[in-house]
């Protein structure tokens, strides 16, 4: 991807489409950019993706456009969020495809660096939310949210946006950003999008793409176990025992669904409540195969 794009100099401008998006390689470029963009007031909105895009990413692009002036994107699969037993090596990889669909979309910047120009030679410095990083997919994925933060924290510092919009299928991650921006003083407003799924229920995740027909079939266990949650909620049940041991009899009806964990949350501290009051966070990740698949319901939404 990148080295054919440097044939166009650090600054790759793609002209073949009447909407064209303008695809940056360089933090420099891209920051000049936003800058321009950002001019006489203009609101200039954001969604940092790893590619691999889908429905759920394009709902993320109409919000921002909905909102702002300028939608940027940047695709950027990060290597310090995947863990040394991770699928860094093989996480999907569509530069093209994606290209196309945010053309089609409006997005006018594109953020698309190589792992030097993000991370220099010697780099040592990291953005930890301290207390949060450990919970949910944290617990499972020690460092992986260490990694999410810091690349977000310098993809912000770079764009400068007035919002970035990620979807709430990764809601730890969005309650960890959250507390990252009013702990350190970010000057941008991070918008939650509901999930994206699939007719059938499956939340849709670039990860699908790793399912055969029947383990794509498996995966519907995920949300079949959050919709159980909260039919026992809706009639009544608060017990947070009761309403996990809902969830848990779903996701066995499927033995080769191995789960990782069951939780209900404190949406905002992503710690574990006493009673699953309005608003409390039901999350869920297992293994479907060797896919890990995560997904969440909000109670009360």
């Amino acid at each position: 991807m990148h080295s054919r794009l440097r044939g166009f100099g650090e600054l790759a401008i793609l002209l073949h489409s009447p909407n064209n998006v303008k695809i940056f390689n360089s933090i420099g470029d891209m920051r000049t950019a936003c800058r321009a963009a950002r001019r006489g007031g203009k609101r200039l909105g954001f969604v940092p993706t790893m590619g691999a895009l889908h429905a759920g990413h394009m709902s993320l692009m109409r919000a921002a456009e909905a909102s702002c002036d300028t939608v940027a994107a940047s695709i950027f699969v990060n290597p310090l969020q995947f863990g040394p037993k991770e699928d860094l090596a093989k996480y999907p990889r569509s530069f093209e495809r994606d290209r196309e669909l945010l053309e089609k979309e409006g997005v006018e910047l594109l953020f698309a660096p190589s792992v030097e120009e993000m991370y220099p030679a010697g780099a040592v410095t990291w953005a930890t939310v301290e207390g949060l990083s450990d919970k949910l997919d944290g617990r499972s994925r020690p460092g992986h949210f260490r990694g999410v933060t810091t690349v977000v924290a310098k993809l912000f510092h770079i764009v400068e946006p007035d919002a970035a919009f990620f979807g709430q299928k990764d809601a730890a991650q969005v309650a960890i950003i959250r507390r990252m921006v009013r702990d350190l003083n970010f000057g941008v407003e991070i918008v939650a999008c509901p999930i994206v799924r699939e007719a059938d229920g499956l939340a849709m995740s670039s990860r699908n793409i790793y399912l055969d027909p029947r383990e794509r079939k498996q995966g519907l266990v995920l949300h079949g176990a959050l919709e159980a949650v909260k039919e026992s909620w809706e009639a009544g049940e608060r017990d947070v025992a009761r309403l996990i041991a809902a969830g848990n009899a779903e996701i066995a009806r499927e033995r080769s669904v191995r789960l990782d964990y069951f939780e209900i949350v404190d949406a905002d501290s992503l710690d574990r409540v006493k009673e699953a009051g309005n608003g409390a966070l039901v999350a869920v990740a297992a293994f479907v195969g060797a896919t890990r698949l995560i997904d969440n319901t909000v109670l009360g939404e």
